[in-house]
């Protein structure tokens, strides 16, 4: 079956997805936009090498910024360099293993090379650091998908008789030709040579610089006794930056589902050792929209995250419930 599966990576225009927006500290991200906008825009006009040579120039006198290290994957990817691009990414996901972006265009560089189970892998890594991450979840399927299409092109090689076969692998080379994916969103303002990305990929390109938002909450959250459930949550913001977790961990209730189907064991593993290795953390909550019903709400707010070089801001979403006089999280996910 030729390589026709559509990998998505996000659009030029877009920006990274929940906690996708990069930016180096000690240095005011804001001096630095108009150089990533000026990279995009001479990638988006068909200027490559241009694009290139304002990175390289760049990345001399800050070497470890992540956002332009990023368009200089992205560059790489869309010259057809695919695996100096592969190398960026992946030293990005060591680098930065809080953002999804680089492991999911890490995923659509390994489908292009039909490095399948690498992809999945890399796919599996955007979704557990953003289950939210609904671009992430699509491309996973449609790795799961190849994968059974070459599970079963082997079935049917090794059993020809096997008549339970060809309509399953029929079904999924359906689901793959053109007319299956008219759906689908195209590949980017500038065409990436076949060896960079499979047909259809689409990736970020321009993170959005983030912005400190107001820490007053909105009047909608102060009503029908909802300021009990935005002081909670400023109450977990205000542990999770201090690193005190006991109070942090303590916040989410004992129905709290993780993410990406870990336990709860796992999960607090990882949230200590993820947490407590940061040398500073600045979290700030605002802009609420409370919902109540029952003994149960769900909050919607901004957060602005900082830790070392990372800065995110990003739509926050906790599903809590009233539990011995607290309010205590059941579910959280990221974007919007």
């Amino acid at each position: 079956m030729p390589n026709t599966v559509c990998f998505k990576r996000l659009r030029p225009t877009q920006t990274f997805i929940a906690l996708g927006l990069l930016v180096a500290a000690l240095v005011s991200p804001a001096a630095w936009a108009d150089d990533y906008a000026d990279v995009n825009k001479l990638l988006k006009s068909g200027q490559p090498t241009e694009a290139m040579a304002k990175v390289d120039q760049f990345l001399v006198g800050k070497p470890r910024d992540p956002q332009m290290r990023f368009l200089k994957g992205v560059i790489l990817a869309e010259t057809g360099k695919s695996n100096e691009a592969i190398a960026t990414f992946v030293k990005l996901t060591e680098e930065y293993p809080e953002l999804p972006e680089p492991y999911n265009n890490l995923a659509v560089l390994y489908a292009g090379q039909s490095q399948f189970d690498k992809a999945r892998v890399a796919l599996e890594m955007a979704i557990r650091t953003n289950p939210s991450y609904a671009t992430a979840h699509e491309n996973l399927g449609d790795v799961y998908a190849k994968l059974a299409s070459q599970a079963y092109s082997k079935a049917l090689q090794l059993d020809g008789s096997n008549a339970g076969v060809p309509p399953k692998l029929a079904l999924i080379r359906n689901l793959f030709a053109p007319e299956g994916r008219a759906g689908k969103p195209v590949a980017s303002a500038t065409p990436a040579p076949s060896t960079a990305a499979a047909p259809g990929a689409k990736a970020s390109h321009t993170p959005a610089m983030a912005a400190p938002a107001a820490a007053t909450p909105s009047p909608a959250a102060m009503q029908d006794g909802s300021q009990e459930v935005v002081a909670s949550v400023q109450a977990w913001a205000k542990a999770w930056a201090s690193k005190d977790m006991g109070s942090y961990l303590g916040a989410y209730s004992d129905k709290f589902d993780p993410p990406g189907q870990q336990s709860r064991k796992a999960w607090e593993g990882e949230r200590r050792d993820r947490i407590v290795s940061k040398r500073s953390i600045s979290v700030d909550v605002s802009d609420f929209d409370v919902k109540m019903s029952d003994g149960k709400a769900t909050v919607s707010f901004r957060q602005n995250y900082k830790a070392g070089a990372l800065v995110a801001n990003s739509r926050k979403t906790l599903d809590m419930v009233r539990q011995s006089g607290r309010w205590l999280i059941t579910r959280e996910s990221s974007g919007g």
